[in-house]
């Protein structure tokens, strides 16, 4: 019989040699926010230090930026005559007087300018709440046929400058087409063209958008008219925004000069900033000083009481839309 022998497999070869892979750098943690400075540099010494350092610079340089010019017009209401127009100037009034208030109330006739702005103002407000709420409202939840072309159409006039519009719009004002009435020297020439803002219909319709859209079938199965909801349900959740879009428009209304002096030539009814420099020739420059800062007191009080309404209403529009 042959023999069995065994045989043994075949030696395997040896694995070629590798190389020692490379220590790779650890990465950072991610953080999910790109900075000049890590976190890790953040928390140490130094790091802090170079933080307060920007932050406070920063705030105190824009907090001067803006405040400056207020504070330099409420001072210099209060120099004298010669004071005011010393070179150099004094930061500090070396005495201080409100003559010029004063004078400012009595000599330039400031209540009935302010009365006759806040009467454009309310009706300007009055007439935004009531036509571009329902625009906006009927762009975003009643879906008109053509809804986005005249959304895109409203907000291409943005683009426009308004000094371009100026002419056309003055036109338009002194003869109405159509019922050819001449609005000059009228509330009208202002309320009217105070709706026409698409930037105040968008940022409703963006707020709008966000309401659930089942909140508003839930009212129509119960018989609610459109109007209906939008009295009861859309306008009591949007109150952020009408705040907003409020602000806007009695300060843009209050501030506004090259419309105002156009259609406003009658002196008994012009607004607070048209009367001012109608009256320029003749006051003193201290006088002037002090009825620019009266003229200035209801925009920067109505800013400071509804500071936090204007900040909750673009943010919620921003994050809801």
């Amino acid at each position: 019989m042959p023999s069995l022998t065994a045989t043994r497999p075949p030696a395997a070869s040896a694995p070629p040699s590798r190389r020692a892979p490379r220590r790779r750098r650890p990465k950072p943690f991610a953080t999910g926010h790109r900075t000049v400075l890590s976190p890790h540099q953040l928390n140490s010494p130094w790091g802090r230090r170079i933080y307060w350092t920007v932050l406070v610079s920063t705030v105190m340089l824009f907090t001067a930026v803006f405040v400056f010019p207020l504070y330099w017009m409420v001072t210099g209401a209060m120099k004298t005559g010669e004071e005011f127009a010393r070179i150099p100037p004094t930061f500090v009034p070396s005495s201080v007087s409100f003559d010029s208030y004063r004078q400012a109330w009595t000599m330039m006739n400031l209540d009935r300018f302010l009365l006759n702005t806040l009467q454009y103002a309310a009706g300007a407000w009055a007439f935004t709440m009531a036509f571009d709420v329902a625009a906006a409202y009927a762009l975003s939840k009643l879906r008109p046929r053509f809804g986005n072309v005249i959304l895109m159409g409203m907000l291409a006039t943005l683009m426009i400058p308004p000094t371009v519009i100026l002419l056309p719009a003055y036109l338009t004002v002194k003869d109405v087409p159509i019922v050819r009435l001449d609005l000059l020297n009228t509330p009208w020439a202002i309320w009217l063209p105070a709706v026409a803002n698409g930037f105040n219909i968008f940022l409703l319709k963006r707020f709008f958008d966000a309401i659930p859209t089942a909140l508003l079938e839930a009212a129509q199965v119960d018989g609610a008219s459109p109007l209906r909801i939008l009295w009861s349900i859309v306008l009591p959740v949007s109150r952020p925004i009408l705040g907003v879009v409020s602000i806007f428009t009695v300060v843009n209304v209050w501030r506004d000069f090259a419309w105002p002096l156009l259609v406003l030539q009658d002196p008994e009814k012009m607004t607070i900033s048209v009367g001012i420099a109608s009256l320029r020739a003749n006051m003193p420059q201290t006088t002037m000083t002090a009825a620019l800062v009266i003229a200035s007191i209801p925009t920067i009080v109505v800013f400071f009481l509804f500071q936090r309404h204007i900040m909750a209403g673009l943010t919620a529009g921003g994050l809801k839309g």
